[in-house]
């Protein structure tokens, strides 16, 4: 009877359910972040955002998760582990078999969709290492986790595989959160680098400005406070960095071309740096030119006056 009670306490309830949620979120959070890798050097063409903020948030949330989760998952393994050896009757209880053969449920059906995944893409026509990768990524965690649970609620008694497993598997966690900063950079990098990305995006909206103020006036921005609106509520972005107004120089008044400048901590870039942003259809201006280097930098440009006619020559 006694024995009967200690099969299903609250404890092993507890012990058990976490042990498989921080299973399930590792494996999902390792996947996550091998796509990742796969993303970052199997670039796909028809992706127009493949610059660095594409992969750090996705990259971050996965290495945070392992290095939360994933330990907790080990301690509450090896503590299972040793009360297994102490209460030998535990290894028995209802709860770790259902978890356990639910575990391998989802990992089978992971396996068999994973399987026809590849076969239906195949017939399809996709045959990028991109794709395979991917497939082979998750066909392989989802094995490892099948083969492991199936051969430990087989045996009697715990297998001796834990320790190898724990440390095999801790060794690619490592491997991979590791090189997750060699795409990402430090902490330092990645908060310079969001720097950058706000000095873009605050050079385009002035160029937005800019434009619209040609439009209305006929004639450029003697500086950038004259576009400051307190009707519209609009007010000149400054840089984020410094709190200093961004420089600005009209190069010539008759073409309509003018400079923006501001001072960049790192190169950005397709690779690294800038996603590409929405552009304003001006002359000499794409949707790749507000790549620069570090350090002072200057985007030269031109209103086109066909594509950008004054407002009250339109009506």
């Amino acid at each position: 009877m006694e024995q009967e009670i200690k099969r299903n306490t609250p404890r092993d309830v507890f012990l058990h359910l976490l042990a498989v949620v921080t299973l399930y979120w590792s494996a999902i959070s390792f996947v996550a972040l091998l796509w990742q890798f796969i993303n970052y050097f199997f670039p796909d063409v028809l992706n127009t955002y493949n610059g660095y903020f594409a992969f750090t948030g996705p990259i971050r949330f996965a290495v945070a998760s392992l290095f939360i989760v994933f330990p907790v998952f080990i301690f509450v393994s090896w503590y299972l582990n040793k009360i297994y050896a102490r209460e030998s009757v535990v290894r028995e209880s209802k709860i770790r078999k259902w978890l356990i053969y639910f575990t391998l449920f989802v990992a089978s059906l992971v396996i068999i969709g994973d399987l026809i995944t590849v076969i239906n893409m195949l017939l399809g026509g996709e045959t990028t290492v991109r794709f395979f990768l991917k497939a082979f990524s998750v066909l392989l965690v989802a094995a490892l986790v099948f083969w492991y649970y199936l051969d430990d609620v087989r045996r009697e008694s715990p297998t001796k595989l834990a320790k190898p497993f724990a440390f095999a598997s801790g060794a690619l966690v490592l491997i991979a959160v590791v090189g997750s900063f060699f795409i990402v950079g430090s902490p330092a990098t990645a908060r310079l680098m969001q720097f950058d990305q706000q000095k873009v995006s605050n050079l385009q909206e002035i160029q937005s400005q800019i434009v619209n103020y040609w439009q209305r006036k006929e004639v450029l921005p003697n500086s950038l406070t004259d576009l400051n609106d307190p009707i519209s509520n609009f007010k000149v972005p400054v840089d984020p960095q410094t709190n200093q107004p961004y420089e600005y120089t009209i190069k010539d008044l008759a073409s309509l071309s003018f400079e923006l400048c501001a001072n960049f901590n790192k190169e950005g870039s397709d690779q690294y740096g800038q996603a590409k942003p929405m552009s304003i259809p001006v002359t000499g201006f794409t949707a790749d030119n507000w790549s620069h280097p570090a350090g002072d930098y200057c985007f030269e440009r031109t209103i086109d006056k066909q594509l950008y006619p004054p407002l009250n020559k339109t009506k």
